[in-house]
Parts: C-alpha cells; structure tokens; sequence
C-alpha cells in the first residue's frame, strides 16, 4: 500500500467522521448535558466502534453483506431500533428541567459514557460498507499487518479526537446556558434528528 492511497484512506475517513451522524449528534448532546469529561469518554467509545467496524470490513464484512444482503438489512434494523429508542427517551423526558448542580441523565460514569459511545457507533452498520468500498480500491492483498494496524489507528483517532472536539465545543459554559434556557426544544430537535437517522439508516 503507497502512502499516497495511505493518505487517502485517513482523509476520506475524516469526511466521513467529521458528517452529522448518530455519534456526532450523541457527543454534541453529551457534551451540553454531562460536560467535557464524560463527552471525552463517550468518544473514546466511539473511536473503539469505528475501529470495529473497519476490522470487520478489513476482513471481509462487507463482501458478506453482499452475499447475505438480509443480513445487513437486519442489522440495520436493529440499530435503527436502538436509536429510535434513544430519540424516544429524549423526546420524553425532554420537559424535565436539568439539575445543574448534579448529572441527570445517563451516563453518570466513565464505563457507562464509554459503553454508550460504543453501541451509538456500533448502531450504525453503514461504516462497515463505507470501509469495506474505501479499502477494496486502496488496500492490495497481501497488506502487512503494521499497515492494518495504522488504518485502525487512523480510524480510531479520526472518530475520537473529532467527537472530543464536539463534546468540548458543546460542553462551554455559554454553550451549555442556551442549553439550560431551552432544554425543552433542543432535546426535541436532538431526538427527532436521532429518530430521522434511524429510520434513514433503516430505510438506505
């Protein structure tokens, strides 16, 4: 593998982390409710699902899906399920005034911010099929594993250090008091965009 394809493959993934998706929009919400920390700790979750699913499509994931199409679509379905679950419990509770003096909502530690960010990522089964297009053009047979060790590296420092940015963006103090002011519309509008990506994720 060249450096130059190297280099394409880390750019076309940034774009690709950097788009409004599931995760973005979880560490925007993380963010603004839980602050910089536990948003940190969301991300990192989200870099470790990105890096598993460019593993599954390194070997061979998306050339099952061509094979087994309903087994995409199952899983596709299933984290639709899950973000529309998500959406719902925003929308719900979204007249509920947020303690400032205290963390209100899940998740309230490390492993469980962790654990979210995971399963928000692993939701998603459309980056194994847009990894598994990117390295069937630039990743020749016969690759080393150092250099699959470097995409997965890549993979992971793309979706964790763009998401640290967001939650941290979000997690200012003039960002979080619009938040405070208007927490019944903005939960709304982050529950109906959750719910709109699942039932897209679904649908596509």
């Amino acid at each position: 593998m060249t450096l130059a394809a190297f280099l394409a493959v880390a750019a076309l993934h940034l774009m690709a982390a950097i788009s409004p998706g599931p995760a973005v929009l979880m560490a925007a919400r993380t963010g603004v409710t839980e602050g910089f920390r536990t948003g940190a700790y969301l991300a990192l979750g989200i870099g470790v699902g990105g890096v598993i699913w460019a593993a599954a499509a390194l070997f061979g994931l998306g050339l099952v899906f061509q094979a087994a199409p309903s087994l995409l679509l199952g899983l596709k379905i299933v984290g639709a399920a899950y973000l529309v679950w998500m959406a719902w419990g925003l929308w719900r509770d979204a007249d509920q005034p947020l303690d400032v003096t205290a963390p209100t909502s899940l998740p309230r530690t490390p492993a469980s911010a962790f654990r979210l960010g995971v399963l928000t990522q692993l939701a998603n089964p459309k980056p194994a099929v847009l990894f598994s297009a990117i390295f069937i053009g630039t990743v020749p047979p016969g690759t080393s594993v150092f250099v699959f060790a470097a995409l997965l590296a890549v993979v992971f420092l793309n979706e964790t250090l763009w998401n640290i940015a967001v939650a941290r963006i979000f997690s200012l103090d003039r960002t979080r008091a619009v938040y405070i002011s208007l927490k019944s519309v903005i939960d709304r509008i982050f529950g109906g965009l959750l719910a709109a990506l699942g039932v897209k994720i679904a649908a596509s």
